[in-house]
């Protein structure tokens, strides 16, 4: 039996330029972070007793007797790619599928490191995020980018830079105070709706000639955010402030990014003294995140009364296998 822990990320700028369309033209980058929420995969061997050859337990359960038959699009392409037979597998998270985190990415990430585990092989950070990608965007030809697979690989506050067909992962130089103090300076919201991020970036068209110029000025906010939080001489306030410009350029990226509900609570943020924020994901729904000084917490918590409050902590550790247990029977016992 192998468990393994995938944290969720959190985007906060250069969302939409880790699209190959766009970064194999212009180039693109990323800052985000992952933190202390997270989806877990079990995996083992069926035993040989039952009248199917694998069992899925996810948002529904699938028992059938032949890989192909398997409606998980992820997890059938994911056992065909590395020839699994006869598993059961289990996936439990910290936080709801389709809510902005890169869920599904996360997913595909942890059940790619139980199926190497479970076959005895390792595979390191950027094997793993390869071939998630790999598994989401051609095999199961799911719209989106590549930054939320690299960040449930590789874990941490990262700058994701992606030129070409390349990306590299470079960690934040960053206090361990003053990256306390940002985190402690955001606030993490449940808006209610959740949406299927390759749809909506299918309904926008991302990278179509009317978009490159508000990517482009958020693939340069990815900079001055960097610098934000490496100089320790510079306002740490800043930050917030431009996540609000990065989420008002992002608006205008498609028309499903933002709803009007989405816009009213955003509005409510500000009003009670949030600095800026932006919603994560693709659009449409999912969580809101706000930067807010101590002095207004009180005045933005009250504002989003009718919203979940999730707290979290950065985390740096990325995917990685909590348990393993040897088979306990024998695996060669036929089936009738």
């Amino acid at each position: 039996m192998i468990i393994t822990k995938t944290p969720f990320r959190m985007s906060f700028f250069g969302g939409g330029t880790d699209i190959p369309e766009f970064f194999r033209e212009h180039g693109g980058a990323v800052l985000s972070t992952t933190f202390d929420k997270y989806c877990y995969v079990n995996v083992r061997h069926l035993p040989r007793f039952f009248d199917y050859t694998t069992e899925l337990s996810y948002s529904r359960i699938e028992r059938v007797k032949a890989v192909d038959e398997i409606e998980h699009p992820a997890v059938r392409n994911a056992m065909k790619m590395l020839d699994m037979h006869e598993i059961r597998l289990t996936y439990e998270a910290d936080l709801p599928a389709r809510s902005g985190l890169g869920t599904s990415s996360s997913f595909a990430v942890g059940m790619l490191n139980a199926f190497y585990a479970l076959k005895g092989k390792y595979a390191d950070k950027k094997k793993l995020a390869d071939d998630a990608i790999y598994l989401e965007r051609e095999l199961c030809r799911e719209a989106g980018g590549w930054q939320d697979q690299i960040a449930a690989s590789f874990g941490g506050l990262n700058r994701i830079n992606f030129v070409g067909d390349r990306y590299e992962v470079k960690p934040v130089i960053i206090s361990p105070e003053r990256k306390r103090q940002l985190n402690e300076n955001l606030m993490l919201f449940f808006t209610g709706f959740t949406r299927l991020s390759s749809e909506v970036q299918k309904t926008n068209h991302i990278t179509s000639g009317d978009k490159t110029a508000q990517l482009l000025e958020m693939y340069r906010l990815v900079d001055e955010a960097e610098h934000v939080l490496e100089d320790r001489h510079a306002d740490l306030d800043e930050f917030g402030r431009l996540l609000d410009v990065t989420w008002r350029l992002k608006r205008q990226t498609g028309s499903k990014v933002s709803t009007d509900s989405i816009d009213g609570i955003y509005q409510k943020g500000l009003e009670a003294g949030a600095l800026g924020g932006k919603l994560l994901g693709a659009g449409g729904g999912g969580f809101v995140l706000f930067y807010v000084t101590p002095e207004h917490r009180e005045a933005v918590m009250a504002a989003m009364k009718d919203l979940l409050y999730v707290p979290f902590s950065f985390e740096d550790g990325g995917t990685r296998v909590i348990y393993y247990a040897p088979e306990t029977y024998d695996l060669s016992l036929g089936r009738d």
